[in-house]
């Protein structure tokens, strides 16, 4: 695995990595990919939902075009359970096409395979990165196959789970765990994603195919109960959690749970080295900030390489301003989760009656909802 010192390597093919490398591709700089999973190997079961910011990025890459089951969000009601107060974003007041979009996580990284094959983009597959040495004049990447290999700019987009990993600035265990599943309702879904507030935790329904993507969230414990619960009973919990307002659940798809997490490393990692995506920070679910994020790291620094010289690439001033030109991004991303969380996941009265007029007050003010909806559609920039 002979490769140039000018060359960019990116650890990691997952969907932040392989847009990384895409953009690279796209602005003429040299990169690399090396991914620890087989090519062959099976696809996440995850679901996806990307604003339109990032589906902007993915006409860009030529990406978007490749995919076939995408469903479109083009309203989003937003309540807490037990109170007055809702708000509801609907894309046509705003001026775009959808909000978001659901697609698997496994559709989303064949289309990027099949993009990195098609503009010439060497992945090497099934070698694991050991570790990354940072250098005064480049990084060097030891693969478990015994190779070492220097790189003007090692980029760790494996998710923060290889040998890359370190201990990050802000780690916050919610007691809470997701519970997601495929449920198909009474009522057709007519492109409308659910955002529901309980003092448990948040529960999403979003639109996929002609059934929703369920994010339940909920106290560890219970999260657990509910997912090992026979159909019928699962159904008619979640009914009763959450509401009519689609009619029955009449159908529930396998459950999984995994626990709920804040994390924030960051992207520094040495000189030459960089993290992006879950490697840098890691959301919870809530307002689907998260993967989105990680698609603008991917983005923004595959631009600021294009914009530096070749010398330069990967040098402390470089990464210096891509830190700053990501902070605001990523830092409101990870408040406003966070503050989502805390302040509707209670049921004190007085926090619910403010909850409640915040609803109230965001539902009355258009200018405010369209700031609020192109932050979550856009990010920081929106």
């Amino acid at each position: 695995m002979d490769a140039g010192v000018n060359e960019i390597l990116v650890v990691g093919a997952g969907p932040v990595g392989a847009v990384c490398a895409l953009a690279l591709r796209q602005f003429d700089v040299p990169v690399r990919v090396v991914e620890a999973q087989a090519e062959d190997a099976r696809g996440d079961s995850r679901t996806l939902a990307l604003a339109q910011g990032a589906r902007l990025i993915l006409e860009r890459l030529g990406v978007w075009a490749r995919l076939t089951e995408v469903t479109p969000i083009t309203r989003i009601h937003i309540s807490q359970r037990g109170a007055l107060g809702a708000t509801r974003l609907v894309a046509r007041e705003i001026g775009v096409p959808a909000l978001g979009y659901v697609l698997s996580y496994a559709e989303l990284t064949a289309a990027l395979k099949q993009a990195l094959h098609a503009a010439g983009v060497e992945v090497v597959y099934g070698v694991a990165v050991e570790g990354v040495d940072a250098g005064a004049e480049a990084a060097t990447v030891r693969t478990a196959d015994g190779q070492a290999r220097a790189t003007a700019l090692a980029v760790i987009a494996d998710g923060g789970r290889g040998g890359m990993a370190l201990p990050p600035w802000v780690d916050v265990e919610y007691d809470q765990a997701a519970v997601v599943c495929e449920v198909r309702t009474e009522l057709p879904h007519a492109e409308q994603a659910y955002e529901r507030f309980t003092p448990m935790g948040p529960a999403a329904l979003l639109p996929k195919g002609d059934r929703y993507a369920l994010v339940w969230t909920a106290p560890r414990a219970h999260a657990e109960r509910i997912a090992a619960l026979p159909d019928d009973t699962f159904l008619a919990e979640l009914y009763r959690h959450f509401g009519g307002r689609q009619g029955l659940f009449v159908e529930a798809g396998p459950r999984k749970t995994f626990p709920l997490r804040l994390a924030y490393t960051g992207s520094a990692a040495g000189d030459h080295v960089v993290r992006i995506g879950n490697a840098a920070q890691t959301l919870h679910p809530v307002a689907g900030q998260g993967f989105n994020i990680g698609l603008r790291d991917a983005w923004e620094l595959a631009s600021l390489c294009a914009d530096t010289a070749p010398e330069a690439r990967g040098g402390g001033a470089m990464l210096a301003a891509y830190a700053r030109g990501r902070r605001a991004d990523v830092l409101s991303g990870l408040g406003f989760t966070d503050f989502l969380v805390r302040v509707f996941s209670n049921d004190d009265p007085l926090a619910r009656h403010a909850r409640g007029l915040g609803l109230i007050a965001l539902e009355a003010l258009p200018p405010l909802k369209t700031f609020v909806a192109r932050r979550m559609m856009f990010g920081a920039r929106g």
